[in-house]
């Protein structure tokens, strides 16, 4: 991956205090979608250590993974997957398959599903996210390719911010560590 994405990927980041009613600050990784030649460039970057595995479809979670996702089915030449969370509003219609996350950094469980018609035994998995903290989604995620008979080969995020036993675990493959992030 190419130096500069990294700084850029650094200097666009901010943390955000969202007020006195809070016990964390709040990522804002908003500038890394307003530069266009850092949206140029993720797709290309997060599909790199996966192209030789030859995935046959990326699979993201809803919200930023939307976005995320289809950048690197581009790059790849293959076709993207949507998981959805449940109790945002938009579940699609038809057959789903359901996983529920572990606990994340905050406690909660979060349900995830997929398209059953989407996914299938003959897909080759390549999982992208915008950042790991717990692996809880991609856990969800994961189970879900299972039940569907897919193979995962892996999971490719911006930002890495998990324990190094979990990203082994997952096969967790980031452009920048959260480390490297300004405070």
């Amino acid at each position: 991956m190419p130096a500069d994405l990294t700084e850029r990927l650094a200097t666009l980041f901010q943390w955000i205090d969202p007020g006195p009613d809070t016990s964390h600050l709040v990522s804002d990784i908003s500038g890394w979608w307003r530069d266009p030649a850092v949206l140029a460039e993720l797709g290309p970057a997060l599909v790199a250590p996966y192209r030789a595995a030859r995935p046959t479809v990326v699979l993201a979670p809803a919200v930023t993974g939307l976005l995320l996702g289809p950048l690197a089915a581009t790059a790849l030449g293959v076709g993207f997957v949507a998981a959805h969370k449940h109790g945002d509003g938009r579940l699609p219609a038809g057959p789903l398959t359901w996983a529920q996350t572990p606990p994340d950094y905050r406690g909660r469980r979060v349900d995830l599903a997929v398209r059953d018609r989407h996914l299938g035994p003959d897909d080759r998995v390549l999982v992208v996210d915008d950042w790991v903290r717990t692996g809880a989604q991609l856990r969800a995620l994961y189970d879900i390719c299972a039940v569907r008979g897919a193979e995962v080969l892996g999971t490719a995020v911006v930002a890495v911010d998990c324990p190094p036993d979990v990203a082994a675990d997952l096969r967790i493959t980031g452009l920048i560590d959260a480390a490297d992030l300004p405070t």
